[in-house]
């Protein structure tokens, strides 16, 4: 819980609305931060897009761009990312997708979760990207997955605000 109080903190403290796009933890990650009271005044929304047509006609992700990466790419998850960040009033968006089991898909092991956050800071997009593996059964890899995309948002946004991060 104190990853998950720190993290809202933070965002209250920094003015900072989350919006979410979710694949690998269909909601997780919305779900985790909003059990800290208080946390809710720091959420715009959560979308949890399985599927490549939710993706499309819920972020604008095309199918062209999952056809070329595959579902889970970092480039989907930038795709994600953007598009939550242009269809509210979050200022920060954080998406992911992955394989959280129970078996690999096209070639890409259990655990793989392929993450993106992107800020609307003083007009400009800053966007970050990565990709991790985590052991587990599929609700421990989910878990996990969570947490690290809310524990690496002080980390990206600081970079930002002391100027460390170029926009896009």
């Amino acid at each position: 819980m104190e990853l998950l109080e720190s993290v809202s903190q933070y965002l209250i403290d920094h003015e900072l609305k989350m919006a979410t796009a979710e694949s690998c933890t269909a909601g997780l990650i919305i779900s985790e931060l909003t059990r800290v009271p208080g946390s809710g005044q720091s959420v715009d929304c959560g979308l949890a897009v399985y599927s490549p047509e939710a993706k499309n006609s819920y972020l604008g992700v095309s199918f062209e761009l999952i056809e070329r990466y595959g579902l889970t790419s970092e480039e989907t998850s930038r795709a994600m990312a953007l598009g939550a960040l242009d269809n509210n009033d979050a200022n920060v968006a954080v998406a992911n997708t992955g394989i959280a089991g129970p078996e690999p898909h096209d070639g890409i092991p259990v655990g793989t979760v392929c993450f993106a956050w992107a800020f609307r800071h003083e007009g400009k997009i800053y966007l970050y990207t990565a990709t991790r593996r985590f052991s587990g059964d599929r609700q421990e890899i989910r878990l996990a997955a969570a947490h690290h995309a809310l524990e690496r948002i002080p980390a990206h946004h600081g970079a930002i605000l002391e100027g460390k991060a170029p926009p896009l």
